[in-house]
């Protein structure tokens, strides 16, 4: 069944629901798929497990010209691997999950580790610090260490800024719109200038680090990339990977408002905390929606897409549907020990297949790298979570706590300092 806005545009709505504006206007009228408008644009919105199912397949929808212009200027860049289609897609995918071996993988999982050392030395001398902020850092200086790119002096701190304006940005207005357009373009330039002297031979990263592999990768059409469009993909690598730092604060949230569920990963070695993040990325928001345009006309429960038509999948919604997660405003980690893996339920950064389809190539970067952050949270240190404004807005694109989750007496524990 489809149905239809009551009203001629829905913007106002989506405003005030945030994150859960598919997912209430879907319950409400127990319809998986329905039309409205945004902006006075006509949209079409999915939601549920079998819509995901039926939005990755790629005969019916495609990517390129779905993403908004606004978030390609600050979040997304133009040219990007998120925009393409069929074989140009599958190759350009195929240079980023080259990057995601089990040894790569390990690789930033220690980079990242001896981050966390470094930074727990710093926090111990400072009354209190910034979870998001801190680990945004630790994570640039590892990801870049990592992909091979050099960082010098007080860069790191410019770097770091730009990528937390570009995740900030995403679906912001005035200020926190235009500080992500100013840090993606200063970032693109950054990463052209890096693209340029690999390929000149000034700068030679190892061949296995991100920065060596997009630098000399072969488009479709057997040419390298635009240098332009390189330094969109190197930041594709960087970006995502600082992004993370979001879940990482989710992570210790969670550990400070669920103690049951925490005491319980304490008792449940390495499966629990993979039970743990899995929940983590199901539970808080990230990604509110995926975007993508209809290819042919077809129908799909009564409803008529036709080629062209803007559609938005509801992954925050799917992550919360109660007809497969049963009770999904609890915070229930073991729930995962049931799971059957499907990769069109737990979609927080897409859904479908991560070597054919348009599933984030860094998810398991983003699982690795919150179990290592759980480590540390729980068996490296101690701290107090002083009061503070912990609120986190589903109107606010990305969520967070509006604190950014103050941490105070930073300590390493007794086992660990020595």
């Amino acid at each position: 069944m489809t149905i239809h806005s009551r009203f001629g545009d829905s913007t106002l709505a989506f405003l005030r629901d945030g994150y859960a504006f598919i997912l209430r206007r879907s319950e409400r009228a127990q319809a998986d798929v329905f039309q409205t408008r945004l902006l006075m644009l006509p949209v079409t919105c999915l939601h549920g497990e079998q819509a995901a199912q039926l939005f990755y397949d790629q005969e019916r929808f495609e990517r390129r010209g779905a993403a908004p212009a606004r978030a390609q200027k600050t979040l997304l860049g133009e040219g990007g691997v998120q925009g393409l289609d069929d074989e140009a897609h599958r190759v350009r995918k195929q240079m980023f999950m080259s990057l995601m071996t089990p040894e790569r993988l390990r690789d930033l999982t220690n980079l990242t580790t001896t981050q966390w050392h470094a930074s727990v030395v710093k926090w111990e001398t400072q009354t209190q610090v910034v979870l998001l902020d801190e680990v945004q850092d630790l994570l640039c200086r590892a990801v870049c260490r990592w992909a091979g790119v050099p960082l010098h002096g007080g860069e790191v701190a410019l770097r770091t800024a730009d990528f937390a304006a570009m995740i900030d940005s995403a679906g912001a207005v005035g200020v926190r719109h235009w500080r992500g357009r100013l840090g993606r373009a200063r970032a693109e330039r950054w990463a052209a200038r890096l693209i340029a002297q690999v390929r000149a031979g000034t700068l030679t990263p190892d061949q296995a680090s991100a920065l060596h592999v997009i630098a000399h990768h072969q488009d479709v059409s057997g040419a390298l990339l635009d240098e332009r469009v390189a330094a969109v993909e190197l930041l594709n690598v960087l970006r995502p990977t600082v992004a993370v730092a979001l879940y990482v604060v989710f992570a210790a949230l969670a550990l400070h408002d669920f103690p049951e569920a925490a005491r319980r990963l304490a008792e449940g070695g390495q499966t629990a905390r993979k039970h743990f993040v899995q929940e983590v990325r199901r539970f808080y928001p990230f990604f509110p929606f995926a975007a993508a345009k209809v290819r042919q006309d077809f129908e799909w429960h009564g409803h008529k897409f036709t080629r062209g038509q803007r559609t938005l999948l509801d992954l925050y919604g799917t992550n919360h549907d109660r007809r497969f997660w049963g009770d999904p405003e609890t915070f229930r980690p073991e729930r995962f020990r049931h799971w059957n893996g499907s990769p069109y339920t737990l979609i927080p950064q897409g859904g479908g297949d991560h070597f054919q389809g348009h599933r984030c190539a860094g998810e398991w970067i983003t699982i690795d790298l919150v179990q290592n952050a759980l480590h540390f949270l729980t068996d490296e240190l101690e701290y107090t979570v002083p009061v503070q404004n912990l609120r986190m807005s589903l109107r606010r694109f990305p969520a967070r706590p509006a604190s950014r989750l103050v941490l105070s007496q930073v300590r390493r524990r007794a086992r660990a300092a020595g």
